[in-house]
């Protein structure tokens, strides 16, 4: 069967990329299945100034570019499709794009994770220019700057108090006029000088400007959800610290996971629940959900798997 693989990839961001560079080093010819948003989303991030080896940074797209380059350099082959159905009840598993059926001995997803957005027009317009979702990664560019973390809840307070290290002023915008968060983030966020919060409010458009195609936000629009007043708020930075959701949905009722839907992975390693079908990247990890920390486990999942399929031959 041509569409029999030894290993395929789901998934195209660090993880994918670095599992299919060492599982294409390891002779075992992956293929990825880069799915609708190559690259993961990374390539939604405009510069990325802490992965290592990059002292001057390097555009998102850029770096993942480099990831698949590389990758493919060493015998990995990528698809441009989306993986819309799977059955891992045994080796070999099957995956269908659509109608094409294709199967596998070994699995590994690297489908991600995706920050919840707000799904306005503006939102998407300067995402990468002042609207984030990843306090972690781009804090550093706000230094000195007013700064808006929409959310409530472990996140958004989580990502405020991060923030604090380099805004001049961090502003919580929250639908609700209490915390969802932990007691004790309450507690450090409203005893922090840097913190302020505007309750009872949604942001309705993130302000901006584009001056010769350099594009910044200048502020937002809120309304206020009990009196529906319009207001706008200054801002030079924009974070949604409203959760993310891992993309998992095509695993449900297969491989175990959290109640948030994030894969899970036995101790000190990538393996599932089903053998022979691995996790890497933010698709397992709620905790650090960086590159760096994505490509490691990535590079994790192909010596896992590639330990795997010898130990089917022994």
């Amino acid at each position: 069967m041509s569409n029999h693989h030894k290993v395929v990839i789901i998934g195209s961001g660090p993880a994918g990329f670095t599992a299919a560079l060492y599982a294409a080093r390891a002779n075992l010819s992956p293929v990825v299945f880069e799915g609708i948003q190559p690259g993961g989303q990374l390539t939604i991030t405009t510069e990325v100034e802490n992965y290592p080896g990059f002292a001057k940074g390097i555009m998102g797209p850029e770096l993942m570019d480099a990831f698949r380059e590389q990758a493919h350099r060493f015998g990995a082959t990528s698809l441009y499709k989306n993986i819309t159905k799977v059955d891992f009840t045994s080796p070999p598993f099957k995956l269908w794009a659509d109608d094409e059926m294709y199967s596998a001995d070994a699995v590994i997803v690297a489908t991600g994770a995706s920050a919840k957005l707000l799904d306005l027009p503006s939102e998407k317009e300067y995402m990468g220019y002042g609207v984030s979702a990843c306090a972690t990664c781009d804090g550093f560019f706000f230094k000195g700057l007013e700064v808006i973390v929409v959310g409530g809840g472990d996140t958004a307070i989580e990502e405020a108090t991060f923030l604090t290290k380099f805004a001049s002023k961090v502003s919580i915008v929250h639908r609700r006029d209490a915390l969802r968060a932990s007691k004790i983030m309450q507690g450090k966020a409203k005893k922090n000088p840097k913190i302020a919060f505007v309750w009872d409010s949604i942001i309705e458009e993130v302000l901006g400007k584009n001056e010769n195609g350099r594009k910044a936000v200048t502020g937002v629009k809120l309304k206020n959800v009990k009196t529906g007043a319009i207001s706008t708020m200054r801002a030079e930075g924009v974070f949604m610290g409203i959760g993310h959701k891992p993309n998992t949905d095509l695993f449900k009722g297969q491989l175990d996971m959290d109640s948030v839907g994030y894969l899970r992975t036995q101790p000190h390693s990538t393996k599932t629940n089903v053998a022979g079908v691995f996790a890497a990247g933010d698709v397992a990890d709620s905790v650090y959900r960086q590159a760096i920390s994505a490509a490691g486990t990535g590079c994790m999942a192909a010596i896992d798997a590639e330990r795997w399929l010898e130990s089917q031959h022994n």
